[in-house]
């Protein structure tokens, strides 16, 4: 990987997954602002709004950061069994497809049950995705020292 590519991967994975964690903190976390009989959506804080938006703006970034470092990182390493923290780039690899189009299947869902699956899908995959992509990280340095 590029210093460029590694950057644009932190970068990335700091604005989306910063931006989900505290978008998740505001909806399940937080009481109601305030109960509006006539709103479609719950908003427990009024930066709420905004954090999803931003959130859901950032994630083609991340996207195109996975895409660009698919083919000479990640399946580079998988054809040729490369074992340094192969668990965990195992792991973030597998992670990749459903976080994403769990994301974007979030997004376009209106039915009740649909919608329930994909946010359980996207909480869980982007959770353990944040958790594996800093283990991948701190393996890094470790490696390195």
């Amino acid at each position: 990987m590029t210093r460029g590519q590694k950057r644009l991967q932190l970068f990335a994975n700091l604005a989306v997954g910063g931006t989900g964690l505290v978008y998740g903190w505001m909806l399940y976390c937080l009481p109601p602002a305030e109960d509006d009989p006539f709103s479609i959506t719950v908003v427990n804080h009024p930066w709420q709004p905004e954090v999803k938006n931003l959130h859901v703006l950032c994630a083609p970034l991340l996207v195109f950061a996975i895409g660009a470092i698919w083919h000479g990182h990640v399946w580079q390493r998988i054809k040729s069994g490369f074992p340094a923290r192969r668990r965990v780039g195992l792991l973030l690899a597998a992670l990749a497809l459903p976080m994403v189009a769990s994301g974007y299947l979030l997004q376009t869902s209106v039915d009740e049950g649909w919608n329930r699956v994909w946010v359980w899908t996207h909480g869980l995959s982007s959770v353990l995705w944040i958790l594996a992509f800093v283990g991948h990280l701190v393996g890094r340095r470790r490696a390195r020292v």
